[in-house]
């Protein structure tokens, strides 16, 4: 099992390769030793092909998420959970892009991604998912998730740090036996606050098993980016959200207390 002092954890890429890019960039100056993906390399952007070059080159590994199990292996849907109508349309937009513009190679690469990643954070053992550890496409939100719950997980897959991300919004919790319970984030798209920078979450290593979170903004072009996703003819609610910071989609899925954060 791998063991590291620092690592950087990316949430759903989206295929936001000018996030992503940054994200590195900062990850190294603050210095990680280890960047690991939570899964969603795909969806919402523009030119999926484009951050699979990084991965490779900055050596990151990923856990398979909903989206990179679909594309891998070429399902109807993207799994991504929703149940209103209006989410499925624009996710059905999503998806049928991505799929189209991803190309095979990189199809059989998504394909193969574990569910799981584990590894030593100091005396921490962590582990990686993407809804949760029991379901993919699990939905784990702060305002609804029981504390209860999250202990439950952490002693049924036995890890002091359970990591995901899926929902698109940040949060931790600390449990009991100094273990915690951490989403990370998203780098894909904001997460419906207003301000257009995005989020990934650099864990530390203390004494003992405790573990420091810090959850860092990322700045990008998210101007360049909305122009592209414009060339790509994705849908103009796609980047408004890019430009604006607020959700225009996949709002009904959002538990009403972290909806009515949001500006609709």
């Amino acid at each position: 099992m791998p063991e590291h002092r620092t690592v950087a954890l990316f949430g759903g890429i989206y295929a936001n390769h000018l996030a992503l890019a940054a994200a590195l960039a900062d990850a190294q100056r603050r210095g990680a030793d280890a960047i690991y993906c939570l899964g969603d390399l795909g969806a919402f952007g523009p030119h999926p092909d484009k951050v699979f070059p990084l991965f490779k080159e900055h050596d990151i590994q990923s856990v398979r998420g909903n989206y990179d199990d679909s594309i891998g292996n070429e399902r109807a849907d993207c799994q991504c959970g929703y149940t209103d109508p209006r989410d499925n349309y624009f996710a059905e937009l999503s998806y049928d892009y991505t799929m189209a513009n991803t190309s095979p190679p990189n199809r059989a690469w998504l394909k193969n991604l574990p569910s799981e990643i584990r590894f030593q954070l100091g005396a921490a053992s962590v582990l990686l998912c993407h809804g949760s550890p029991r379901k993919m496409n699990e939905f784990l939100w702060e305002s609804t998730t029981s504390t209860q719950f999250l202990e439950y997980l952490a002693d049924e897959h036995q890890a002091d740090v359970i990591c995901n991300t899926h929902t698109g919004i940040k949060w931790q919790r600390d449990l009991s036996r100094n273990r915690k319970f951490v989403n990370v984030g998203v780098l894909g798209r904001p997460e419906n606050d207003g301000r257009p920078h995005v989020w990934y979450t650099l864990l530390s290593a203390g004494d003992s098993r405790e573990i420091t979170v810090e959850f860092i903004p990322v700045p990008y072009d998210h101007d360049r980016l909305a122009a592209e996703m414009r060339a790509e003819r994705l849908p103009e609610e796609f980047i408004a959200t890019i430009l604006s910071g607020w959700w225009t989609t996949c709002l009904e899925v959002l538990p009403a207390k972290e909806r009515r954060r949001g500006r609709f």
